[in-house]
C-alpha cells in the first residue's frame, strides 16, 4: 500500500513538471557561450553550449524567472511560464557590460567558477561533459590567474593523471614538453583543435582555457598529431566587441622577470570587426648556479582578429609568434651499457651529483622560433546545419648548441679504455666495479633545423531531428601535411669526475665546442621526410531518449610517406588505417548524472621491413591500440559539484618483437589500465577546490625477453594525485582579496627498467604550492610560491632532470 501511494504520489508530481529550452546569443546574434541560466530561488540552472543553446528541465509548473549571465554582458532576466507536461521556448539576446577583462572579480563569488561544462573541441561538435561518453579535463584562465601561471606546461599541474616528463628544449621540430597519459607520451601539438606546435615552453598569455583529452583519440584527431594516451587542446582567447585589457608586471626568484599585455579594441562602428593582440616577454636564469647554468628568454605575440559581418558568418585570423634563446636544461641519460649494478645505485637521490651545480659554462645557448598561422570560417547554413572551415600553417625553427650529460660507471669507463686500446671483448677475469666514474659531456646543436606542418579542415555540424530522433553529427574532410628538415650535429666534448672540490666545471662551454667542431667537424643526423595524411571522419550522437544516447564514428586515414632522410636513406610508402569509435551514456537523472562507456581507438604508422621466423621479409602493418573505458559523472548540489569518475583499459596490438638477432614478428602487445578521478567543486560560497587521482598499470606482454612483464620506462610513475583549494573573500571591505593552497604528487617512477640494465627510479615526490591575490575591478595584485617546502626531486623521459627549488614570484595589474 505504501509502495502504491509512493507510486501514485511521483505520478502525480511528474504530471507538475515541465521544461525550458532556448538559445542564448549577443547582441550581433553571435551564440552567448558558457553562459549560466539560473532559475531565481532554486538551485537549478544549467550553462550554454558552443551554439548557445540551453535546456531546463523538471520544473515545477508555473511562472517562474529566469536570469542569464556571463562575464562581460549584462544579466538578463525573463519570467516564463512552464505548463506541465511540456517544454516551452524563451531565448536571450544580451548586450556587453563593462567588466570583460575583470571576469575573474566579477566571478568571484559565482559556484564551482573553476568549471567548464561543455566543449565544442573535444568530440568536434557541441556537448556538455555530461552527454559526452570520453573523458577530458579544462583548466580555465580563472584559475590560472588564482595560480599566477604563466605557461601551458605549469597549467597542466591541474590535470589528474597527467605528468611532465620533459622541459621543452625548444628544438626545431621535436622540441616542445613531453607528457605521460594514461602510460604514453604525449605533447601538446593542438590549437583550437587544429595543428599548432610549438617547440619552447608555450606562453599562456593567449590562452582561455586548456583542455586534456584522455585516451586514444585518432577517430576525430587522427595519429600524427597525438598518442595512445590523448592530447593536448590549447583553446585561445577571442576578440570580443568592446575596448579593454590589461597590462601586467611581474618578478621574482633566480632572476625572472616578465611584462605582459592583453589589448582588444573594436575597429568599425558596427563591432563586426575586433582586434585582439596578447603579448609577453619573459627572462629566467636557471636555479642551478645562477648566472652559470644559463636562462630562458622569450617573446610570445598573438594577434587576432575577428570579423562577423552578420549572424551567420564568422571569421577569424589568428597568428601565434614565438621567439627564446635558451641554455638547455641539465638532462642526464644513461649509456645503453650501462647497468645499475654498475653504477652502485638505482635511485637519483643517491647519485653523487650536486643538486644545484651546474656541470656546464656559458655560451651553449640556442635561438629558437616557432610561427604559427591560422584562418577559420565558419557559416552558419541553416538553424540545424554549420560550415567550419579550418587552414592551418605552423613553422618551428632553431639553431644552435644542445649540452646533455651521461652518468657512468667505472665498469662503463673501463669498457671503454679497452676500446681504445683495440681489446672490444672485455678479458677473463675484466673487474666490473661499482661507482660512478665519469659524467659524460655531450652536445647536439641543431643547425637551420625546421619543420613545417600544414592543414586544411572542412566541418559540417548539424543538429537535427530524424523523427522523434535527436541527432548531432560532424562530417570531416582533412589533408595534414609534415614537411622535416632537421639537422642534428655533435657527439661528445669531454668526461670529468664529479664531486671534486674547486674543479673547474666551466669548461664545457660554447667557445670549447666551437673548437672541437673546427678540429674535428661532428657528423650530422638528417631528417628530411615529408608526410601527406589524407582523412575523412564522420561521428554522430543519436538521442534515443531524453536520457539515452549513443555515439558511433569512423575515420579512414590514407598515410603517405614520400620518403627522403631519416637519420638513414628511407623509401616511401603508404598506409591505410581505419579507426572506430563507440559511445554511450546514460541519464539516470537528468542534467545531473550521467553513466557512460566508450570504445576509442588510434593507430601508429610504420615504415619498415623485418624478417620473419621463417627467413621471409614482411612489410610492416599500423599498430592500432583500443580503449574500453567505463564511468560515471555528476553535476551536482545545483551545479557545484562536478566529478568524473572512470576506469578504462587500452590494448596496444601489432607491436614488433626480437625473436633472435636477425628475425623478428609483429605479434607483441602492451596493456595500461587504470582509474581516474577529477573534482571541481565549490561546497560553500567563494570556496573551490579542484582534485584529481589516477592509478595506471602498465606492461609490456609478449613482447622482446628484456621487457616482458615490466612496466615501460616512459609511462610515468603509477600513481599521481593533485589538489588546488582556494576562497575569496566575496562582500566587505577586504572583497576580492583570496588565497589559494595545493600541490602535486607522484609516486615511484622507473625510468630503466629492463632485465639487461636493471632499474633506476626517480623518488616519489609531493610539491606544494601557495598563492595570494587582491584583485579588484581596476587592478590585481598577487604573489605565489612554488616548490613550497623546497623539495628536491626529479622528473624524466628516460633521464634525470633535477626541477626547480622554492621560488617565489609577485605581480601587479592593471586594467582598463
Amino acid at each position: 500500500m505504501v509502495s502504491l501511494f509512493a507510486f501514485a504520489s511521483s505520478s502525480a508530481n511528474a504530471q507538475n513538471l515541465g521544461s525550458v529550452q532556448g538559445r542564448a546569443t549577443q547582441a550581433n546574434g553571435q551564440p552567448l557561450i558558457g553562459a549560466a541560466v539560473l532559475v531565481t530561488g532554486t538551485t537549478v540552472g544549467a550553462t550554454t553550449d558552443a551554439s548557445g543553446n540551453y535546456r531546463l528541465a523538471d520544473l515545477s509548473a508555473g511562472a517562474h524567472t529566469l536570469t542569464v549571465r556571463l562575464v562581460g554582458y549584462a544579466s538578463q532576466s525573463r519570467r516564463v511560464q512552464v505548463v506541465a507536461g511540456e517544454t516551452v521556448t524563451q531565448d536571450f539576446a544580451v548586450e556587453e557590460s563593462n567588466a570583460e577583462l575583470n571576469e575573474v572579480t566579477v566571478m568571484g563569488d559565482r559556484a564551482n567558477r573553476f568549471a567548464r561544462k561543455s566543449s565544442e573541441y573535444v568530440n568536434k561538435m557541441p556537448l556538455s561533459n555530461l552527454e559526452n561518453p570520453q573523458v577530458y579535463a579544462t583548466v580555465g584562465k580563472e584559475l590560472l590567474t588564482e595560480q599566477l601561471v604563466f605557461s601551458v606546461e605549469d597549467a597542466t599541474r591541474n590535470v589528474p593523471g597527467l605528468q611532465k616528463m620533459w622541459d621543452a628544449t625548444g628544438r626545431g621540430g621535436d622540441g616542445g614538453a613531453f607528457y605521460a597519459s594514461r602510460g604514453f607520451v604525449v605533447s601538446s601539438q593542438l590549437r583550437n583543435g587544429v595543428a599548432g606546435n610549438v617547440t619552447s615552453d608555450i606562453d599562456a598569455v593567449n590562452l582561455e582555457k586548456l583542455e586534456v583529452i584522455k585516451g586514444p583519440s585518432a577517430t576525430l584527431y587522427g595519429s600524427s598529431l597525438t598518442s595512445y594516451g590523448g592530447l593536448l587542446n590549447r583553446v585561445t582567447k577571442k576578440p570580443f566587441e568592446k575596448f579593454g585589457g590589461e597590462v601586467a608586471v611581474s618578478g621574482g626568484s633566480y632572476g625572472f622577470h616578465r611584462v605582459s599585455a592583453d589589448v582588444n579594441t573594436p575597429l568599425n562602428a558596427a563591432k563586426t570587426l575586433a582586434f585582439r593582440l596578447n603579448t609577453a616577454y619573459n627572462y629566467e636564469d636557471n636555479f642551478q648556479n645562477v648566472g652559470y647554468a644559463g636562462f630562458v628568454k622569450s617573446l610570445a605575440i598573438a594577434p587576432s582578429l575577428q570579423f562577423s559581418p552578420n549572424e551567420r558568418l564568422t571569421i577569424n585570423l589568428d597568428a601565434e609568434i614565438y621567439r627564446g634563446t635558451n641554455v638547455g636544461k641539465q638532462l642526464i641519460y644513461f649509456d645503453y651499457r650501462e647497468k645499475t649494478s654498475y653504477l652502485g645505485f638505482s635511485r637519483a637521490n643517491e647519485a653523487p651529483l650536486d643538486y644545484r651545480q651546474s656541470y656546464q659554462g656559458p655560451g651553449l645557448t640556442q635561438d629558437s622560433r616557432s610561427t604559427n598561422l591560422f584562418a577559420q570560417v565558419r557559416y552558419r547554413i541553416s538553424p540545424s546545419f554549420t560550415s567550419t572551415t579550418y587552414l592551418t600553417s605552423s613553422r618551428s625553427y632553431s639553431q644552435g648548441k644542445g649540452p646533455y650529460f651521461y652518468l657512468v660507471s667505472n665498469t662503463v669507463v673501463a669498457l671503454d679504455s679497452l676500446a681504445a686500446l683495440g681489446v672490444y671483448t672485455p678479458p677473463t677475469g675484466f673487474a666490473r666495479r661499482a661507482g660512478v666514474g665519469a659524467l659524460f659531456r655531450a652536445d647536439q646543436s641543431t643547425q637551420n633545423s625546421h619543420s613545417q606542418t600544414y592543414e586544411v579542415q572542412q566541418l559540417f555540424n548539424g543538429d537535427f531531428q530524424l523523427g522523434s530522433l535527436r541527432n548531432r553529427v560532424v562530417f570531416g574532410l582533412d589533408f595534414l601535411r609534415i614537411d622535416s628538415g632537421l639537422d642534428f650535429l655533435g657527439g661528445r666534448i669531454d668526461a670529468i669526475p664529479v664531486n671534486v672540490p674547486d674543479y673547474d666545471y666551466r669548461t664545457f662551454n660554447g667557445q670549447t665546442v666551437n673548437a672541437t667542431y673546427t678540429a674535428s667537424p661532428p657528423p650530422h643526423y638528417l631528417v628530411t621526410t615529408k608526410v601527406n595524411t589524407y582523412s575523412a571522419f564522420a561521428s554522430d550522437v543519436l538521442n534515443l531518449t531524453d536520457q539515452l544516447s549513443v555515439l558511433a564514428a569512423v575515420r579512414v586515414d590514407r598515410y603517405d610517406n614520400t620518403g627522403g632522410v631519416y637519420y638513414s636513406a628511407v623509401d616511401g610508402y603508404n598506409q591505410t588505417a581505419v579507426s572506430p569509435k563507440f559511445g554511450l551514456v546514460y541519464q539516470p537523472v537528468k542534467d545531473r548524472v550521467s553513466l557512460f562507456a566508450n570504445h576509442q581507438n588510434s593507430f601508429r604508422n610504420q615504415n619498415t621491413s623485418y624478417i620473419n621466423a621463417e627467413g621471409q621479409t614482411r612489410n610492416t602493418i599500423p599498430e592500432h591500440a583500443n580503449q574500453l573505458e567505463g564511468g560515471v559523472k555528476l553535476d551536482a548540489a545545483g551545479g557545484r559539484l562536478s566529478l568524473t569518475a572512470s576506469y578504462y583499459d587500452i590494448r596496444v596490438k601489432n607491436l614488433l618483437r626480437i625473436l633472435t638477432p636477425t628475425t623478428q614478428a609483429q605479434d607483441g602487445n602492451q596493456v595500461s589500465r587504470g582509474v581516474e578521478l577529477n573534482l571541481v567543486a565549490s561546497p560553500v560560497r567563494s570556496l573551490n577546490v579542484v582534485g584529481g587521482f589516477a592509478y595506471n598499470y602498465s606492461e609490456f606482454v609478449d613482447t622482446n625477453t628484456d621487457l616482458n612483464s615490466r612496466r615501460p620506462n616512459t609511462a610515468s610513475a603509477p600513481y599521481l594525485a593533485n589538489a588546488w583549494v582556494s576562497y575569496r573573500q566575496p562582500e566587505g571591505v577586504l572583497k576580492g582579496l583570496g588565497a589559494g593552497f595545493g600541490g602535486n604528487y607522484a609516486s615511484d617512477n622507473k625510468i630503466l627498467n629492463s632485465a639487461s640494465q636493471g632499474v633506476f627510479t626517480l623518488p616519489a615526490y609531493t610539491v606544494f604550492n601557495a598563492s595570494i591575490f587582491y584583485d579588484q575591478p581596476k587592478y590585481r595584485i598577487s604573489a605565489k610560491v612554488d616548490n613550497l617546502t623546497d623539495q628536491k626531486y626529479w622528473i624524466g623521459y628516460t633521464t634525470m632532470n633535477a626541477q626547480k627549488l622554492r621560488s617565489i614570484v609577485g605581480s601587479v595589474a592593471y586594467k582598463f
